[in-house]
C-alpha cells in the first residue's frame, strides 16, 4: 500500500458522528478503530468548541493519511490556537472538573500527538494494525 491520503472540509458542528465514520472507514481492526474514534472525536469536538468557540460560520480542515505502518489525522480550525503550555496531557487536579480530560484522552488515543506553531492544528498519529 501506497501513501494514501484525503481532505475533509466540514462546518464547525458537534454533530459528530457521519464525519466519524467517513474518517475511520478504511480502518479494518475493530479495537483500533474504537480508540480511534474516541481520540479523533475528543480533538474535533476541542477544535469546535475552543478553537472555534462554536461559531458554526467557521469550519474544520481535517487530513486523513494513511501509510504502510501508520494512519495520521491533521486537525485544524479557525481559531487563535492553544498556547503551549496547555498542551498538556495530564487529568485535571479536581476530579469533578467540568472540562480538561481531552487532551489526556488524545494522548492515551495516540502515539504521537503534534502541535502547529501557532497551535491551531493538531496532528495525532497511531501505527496501523491488521485487521
Amino acid at each position: 500500500m501506497a501513501l494514501r491520503w484525503a481532505d475533509f472540509i466540514t462546518p464547525s458542528t458537534l454533530q459528530l458522528a457521519p464525519l466519524l465514520d467517513l474518517l475511520l472507514e478504511p480502518i479494518r481492526c475493530q479495537q483500533q478503530q474504537a480508540a480511534l474514534q474516541l481520540g479523533l472525536q475528543e480533538a474535533l469536538v476541542n477544535a469546535v468548541r475552543h478553537g472555534n468557540g462554536n461559531d458554526p460560520g467557521k469550519c474544520l480542515r481535517i487530513r486523513r493519511i494513511l501509510t504502510p505502518t501508520w494512519v495520521v489525522f491533521q486537525i485544524q480550525d479557525e481559531g487563535a490556537g492553544l498556547a503551549p503550555q496547555h498542551r498538556v496531557a495530564a487529568l485535571p487536579e479536581c476530579s469533578d472538573a467540568l472540562c480538561g480530560r481531552g487532551l489526556f484522552l488524545i494522548h492515551q488515543c495516540f502515539e504521537d500527538v503534534r502541535w502547529s506553531q501557532r497551535g491551531n492544528r493538531l496532528q495525532v498519529a497511531r501505527r496501523r494494525q491488521a485487521a
